[in-house]
């Protein structure tokens, strides 16, 4: 059984950094594209970024700057390192990644941002 394992999230200060890491723990063939969301209380999940096999990127406009998503394909890993973070990036952050027929999805990692 395919399972995504994220870590990396915590509690951190405004301005401070965090990277987010998540491997699949089986194997999952003709992995496409990989991506980061987050989902903050009472709204929607949104895209914060995703990155192909041949690596172009998306950012969602309010993080472009501060993170940078990344992936090792060998280890079938993604990673989004976040720098400036804000209380506004409080949320719980999901990876995904797209299989052949379907999409995984991890459990969630907590990242908190104080004043």
């Amino acid at each position: 059984q395919v399972q995504l394992v994220e870590s990396g999230g915590g509690l951190v200060q405004a301005g401070g950094s965090l990277r987010l890491s998540c491997a699949a723990s089986g194997t999952i063939f003709n992995i496409g594209a990989m991506g980061w969301y987050r989902q903050a209380p009472e709204k929607q999940r949104e895209l914060v970024a995703s990155i192909t096999r041949g690596g172009n990127t998306y950012y969602l406009a309010s993080v472009k700057g501060r993170f940078t998503i990344s992936r090792d394909n060998a280890k079938n890993t993604v990673y989004l390192q976040m720098n400036s973070l804000k209380p506004e990036d409080t949320a719980v952050y999901y990876c995904q990644m797209e299989g052949t027929v379907i999409n995984y999805w991890g459990k969630g990692t907590l990242v908190t941002v104080s004043s």
